[in-house]
């Protein structure tokens, strides 16, 4: 059975989360212990394989939705990642309405969509398929990422294909796209950053977003994120040791 995620998605809670870089299931254990509304499992840049991913979906089980991030939109894998269990997909680089409606295909069963047949965990191995199959286009949630300023660019476009649930800001990639690599402050990258949460509120579908801190967090959420991806686990993990070592040597 799936979680309720999409449900709540829709419905506009509110969703503190973490990037998962290390290819650990103890780290996203931790993360779910520790009372994260979802989690994303970063198979774009962290060092991962499929199986150590399901692993981590099995690690956190029913504690919190997990999201997988697809290292590109490509079909094959949209495909694993809801294969192994995922709750949904976050997809990056997602420039065009063009690239938008395959996405949106490749996570759905015929007579919607184009994804392939197969029994995996997801399926409970084959002894749920059909209950699974049943189910899925209707509660698998698809989140693709605004990431680029051709994405902003075609931004109302995007937001209008039908399948798209919600829109995540990626602020440093977009920054970076714009000739301001890291300078999410920049006035133009502001800009951009507001025409999209501005073009998926106006379409009625929810928006997301990175932030870097508690802070960012509470602000974007002010401002209408429901999406939060708070940092990653390595950015957790080295800040939070890096101020215990700190505190130890009194500096």
């Amino acid at each position: 059975m799936l979680t309720d995620f999409k449900t709540r998605l829709i419905r506009g809670d509110a969703f503190v989360g973490a990037f998962l870089c290390l290819p650990s299931p103890e780290s996203a254990e931790i993360f779910a212990e520790l009372g994260y509304d979802w989690l994303i499992i970063d198979t774009e840049h962290g060092p991962f394989d499929v199986l150590t991913a399901q692993r981590m979906l099995q690690a956190v089980g029913r504690r919190c939705p997990c999201v997988v991030r697809v290292p590109s939109w490509e079909e094959v894998w949209i495909k694993k990642a809801l294969d192994i269990g995922a709750a949904g997909v976050l997809v990056p680089l997602v420039n065009t309405p063009a690239v938008a409606a395959r996405v949106a295909a490749a996570a759905r069963y015929a007579p919607e969509g184009t994804r392939g047949m197969g029994g995996a965990r997801a399926h409970r191995y084959g002894v749920g398929f059909q209950e699974y199959v049943a189910q899925a286009n209707r509660e698998i949630a698809v989140i693709v990422q605004a990431e680029h300023i051709e994405a902003v660019d075609h931004i109302d476009a995007i937001a209008a294909v039908p399948g798209i649930d919600a829109i995540f800001v990626g602020p440093y990639d977009l920054s970076a796209s714009m000739g301001r690599p890291g300078r999410i402050q920049d006035p133009e990258v502001q800009a951009a950053i507001r025409r999209v949460r501005d073009a998926a509120l106006a379409s009625g579908r929810k928006i997301g977003i990175y932030c870097r801190d508690p802070d960012s967090a509470r602000d974007a959420m002010r401002q209408g994120y429901t999406l939060i991806g708070m940092s990653t686990d390595l950015n957790h993990l080295a800040q939070s040791a890096g101020a215990a070592l700190a505190a130890a040597k009194g500096r």
